[in-house]
């Protein structure tokens, strides 16, 4: 729901806890009044907000309202940008999982809204066609939890030559990322190393197939590819077939969720997971929901963290931990937190960090401009584009992870446990990774 900012509350009171927990509670309060507060002030900066709150990616926007009340709470008395005060407006929009619907959207934001900003979340669905419609229309962009190679390549970029992008910048983990954390994890456990991997035909599944699976064919591990599958297969005997053929122990896969918990059910059924002892999922398995829809299918499931609560890191638009933040939504929620709060956060982080340190915030050159040298500390750690392995990127950490069950007197049935750390040594290790079987 889209929301304009309004009037204030005071903090300085109530502690910063008290603060997150009436998050949701105090939403509706901002709504009020809109932007009659800084009419006086100066101009407002709109920024729009793009992810997936509904559909069969609604996982990765489950706990963005949550952050958007956040943010606006915390710009409700605006945002002071060289000796300017503005009042900001956050331009929040579902696509609901549709590619489509997100680039109309994002038409509608950049025709319509007149936005300064866009900021688009999670998912080559979500962010690649928002990204093409900033970039054609001459509008900053933001972006992050993708793959940087789905991003910067699939959308037409090639390599050793320049970057084709003037507008749009992504932060993130990439290929490099997921190697340097595949590596870590299996080699925690001892396997055969033969590797059953389901790569669908979409963007990330294309980009994982060209650039990651050699170099884990490099490293000594064998793939066993049966080829790309289409999204909202039904039937995977095939694949399963082929996989219990060539005896792989380690399963890798990129699916959205419908799509891995049909396969997964049917690998139980054929008996495929009696010889998996690591199940390494991602853009699914990554949050509660998806494990606890698996029952006992789910329990031991590996799976990489781009955000944990365990992340040592604050957000700078909103102060909070990633402790707080977690804890935070749980309270006001009455869910379990995932690992998508702190990416959603930083987002907004790096975004008003940019916004700041423009020489002009309603100039979107400018902006354009600072998102090109910008450094900064966020929920997830440094974001920064002037050092990126190409033009508009900023790589980011990917944590080794597993589901395993919560303690006795949990909220929550399942624990989601750091495993590794190759990427970023500064998040802790909390457990020693479990084979799935044995």
């Amino acid at each position: 729901m889209t929301q304009s900012i309004g009037s204030q509350i005071s903090i300085s009171h109530i502690s910063r806890r008290q603060f997150i927990a009436t998050s949701i509670a105090g939403g509706a309060a901002f709504a009020l009044g809109g932007k009659s507060a800084f009419a006086q002030a100066g101009e407002t900066l709109k920024v729009g907000f793009v992810s997936p709150r509904t559909g069969p990616l609604a996982g990765f926007g489950q706990t963005d309202g949550y952050v958007l009340d956040l943010a606006r709470k915390a710009l409700a008395g605006g945002l002071e940008i060289g000796g300017k005060k503005y009042s900001v407006e956050i331009l929040d929009q579902d696509t609901q999982s549709d590619p489509s619907r997100a680039g109309q959207l994002a038409k509608d934001l950049i025709n319509n809204q007149a936005i300064d900003l866009m900021l688009a979340v999670s998912t080559p669905e979500v962010i690649n066609p928002v990204a093409d419609a900033c970039e054609a229309a001459g509008v900053p962009c933001l972006s992050t939890v993708m793959p940087w190679e789905a991003w910067y390549f699939g959308r037409g970029a090639k390599p050793g030559a320049p970057s084709p992008f003037k507008w749009t910048y992504h932060f993130g983990f990439g290929v490099g990322e997921f190697f340097k954390t595949y590596i870590s994890q299996w080699n925690l456990i001892e396997t055969n190393k033969k590797v059953g991997v389901m790569y669908p035909n979409d963007a990330d599944g294309n980009a994982i197939r060209a650039n990651l699976a050699p170099l884990l064919a490099k490293q000594g591990f064998t793939i066993v590819d049966p080829g790309a599958y289409e999204t909202g297969t039904t039937d995977y005997s095939s694949q399963i077939a082929l996989f219990k053929q060539e005896g792989v122990e380690i399963f890798n896969s990129f699916p959205i969720p419908p799509d891995f918990a049909a396969f997964w059910r049917q690998a139980a059924q054929q008996g495929l997971i009696k010889q998996i002892k690591i199940a390494q999922v991602a853009k699914t398995g990554l949050f509660p929901s998806d494990i606890e829809a698996l029952g006992d299918l789910g329990m031991k499931i590996s799976s990489a963290a781009y955000w944990h609560k365990a992340f040592p890191y604050k957000s700078p638009l909103t102060g909070v931990s990633g402790a707080e933040l977690a804890d935070g939504y749980e309270a006001a929620s009455g869910k379990q937190w995932t690992q998508q709060l702190g990416a959603s956060m930083s987002l907004l982080d790096a975004g008003f960090e940019a916004l700041k340190a423009s020489t002009d915030a309603k100039d979107k050159a400018a902006v354009a401009k600072a998102l090109s040298t910008l450094k900064t500390e966020t929920m997830i750690g440094t974001v920064d584009f002037t050092s990126g392995p190409v033009a508009n990127v900023s790589p980011g950490p990917i944590i080794g992870t597993q589901w395993v069950a919560a303690k006795e007197g949990s909220k929550f049935p399942l624990d989601y446990v750091v495993t590794e750390n190759a990427t970023d040594p500064k998040v802790p290790i909390e457990a020693k990774l479990q084979p799935y079987n044995g």
